[in-house]
């Protein structure tokens, strides 16, 4: 099968197209064949070895952690699906080798869940990582309430795209944080208000809408814009970006949590009801062919995707 490999840790030139053996299913796996990949910034990440000392993991190394595909075969005792349901998944597992640059992949079926029907495999790749982040950051971390306030920092992004429309579905109202360029995009997708970073204080501009503070703050974009959110602090902030200085935070009562995403079946399952039934979109920006995977690489780096990007297999 086609298998993209990097062999040492570095730039996109050790991104290595190869051959490699179809995988064959352990008990209670499933072999599944790969129709897409979402790519994320995580992929460049530990492509580059920034997250060596964080993340075990073993060479050749196959990056990628999630994707949509179809059920190929079955291992023994696996009894959640059959062959030929078409599924989705976030796929990390403990030690970082054996991700989803590939055209095939198997996998324990406690990490995959049915994907949506009503939109493509690469958007339904694009959801697992990224959504699956603003689940457990706003609603298990921050359990954001009806009628709270919410505000997102870097909320163009996968993540933050994410958040938006889990705040919404949740009852909360939503400030998002993007440049001016993306403005019309989060509205479409339910932000109730959205502030321009790069034109405008936006901590003042903030405090304009919420003058006793923001319930919640999920910073998605780097510690500049997280500091400057002290100014309109009141309850709970999640992070999700490095290990940040957040002792102000905490001085001034607020309650911190940083959010490294875990696999979870039955959270995707509620996702995929959500767009089913139309409450939750997904905007892919670009999609490109596997063989292109150092162009999707390019553009994940450049960290102004606005949405998500997507490998089609």
């Amino acid at each position: 099968m086609r298998t993209i490999i990097i062999n040492e840790f570095g730039g996109i030139d050790k991104l290595t197209l190869v051959d490699t053996p179809i995988p064959q299913p352990d008990e209670g796996e499933v072999l599944i064949q790969i129709k897409a990949i979402g790519i994320n910034p995580v992929d460049w990440k530990i492509r580059e070895g920034k997250l060596k000392d964080r993340l075990p993991h073993q060479f050749p190394l196959i990056l990628g952690w999630d994707f949509a595909g179809i059920v190929a075969e079955t291992g023994h005792s696996a009894r959640r699906f059959q062959v030929g349901d078409e599924v989705y998944s976030y796929c990390r597992r403990p030690t970082v080798q054996k991700g989803s640059y590939a055209a095939y992949i198997a996998l324990p079926e406690s990490y995959i869940a049915h994907r949506p029907k009503n939109i493509s495999f690469e958007e339904a790749a694009a959801i697992p990582l990224t959504t699956l982040t603003a689940y457990q950051s706003i609603y298990s971390a921050a359990k954001l309430a009806a009628g709270e306030s919410l505000v997102i920092l870097g909320a163009s992004g996968g993540v933050g795209s994410a958040a938006v429309q889990l705040g919404k579905i949740r009852g909360a109202r939503v400030i998002s944080i993007a440049s001016k360029k993306n403005h019309a995009y989060l509205k479409s997708i339910g932000a109730d208000e959205v502030i321009d970073y790069q034109t405008a204080d936006f901590a003042d501009a903030v405090k304009q809408y919420l003058p006793q503070g923001a319930d919640v703050i999920f910073n998605c974009a780097n510690d500049a814009a997280l500091q400057k959110s002290l100014a309109f602090a009141k309850g709970r902030m999640v992070n999700i970006v490095g290990q940040p200085d957040v002792s102000a935070f905490t001085d001034k009562g607020v309650e911190c949590h940083y959010v490294f995403v875990e696999p979870h079946v039955p959270q995707l399952e509620q996702i995929r009801e959500w767009v089913e039934n139309g409450q939750f979109k997904v905007h892919l920006q670009a999609t490109y062919p596997f063989e292109e995977v150092d162009k999707a690489h390019q553009q994940i780096e450049t960290l102004h995707t606005c949405g998500k990007i997507a490998l089609t297999v």
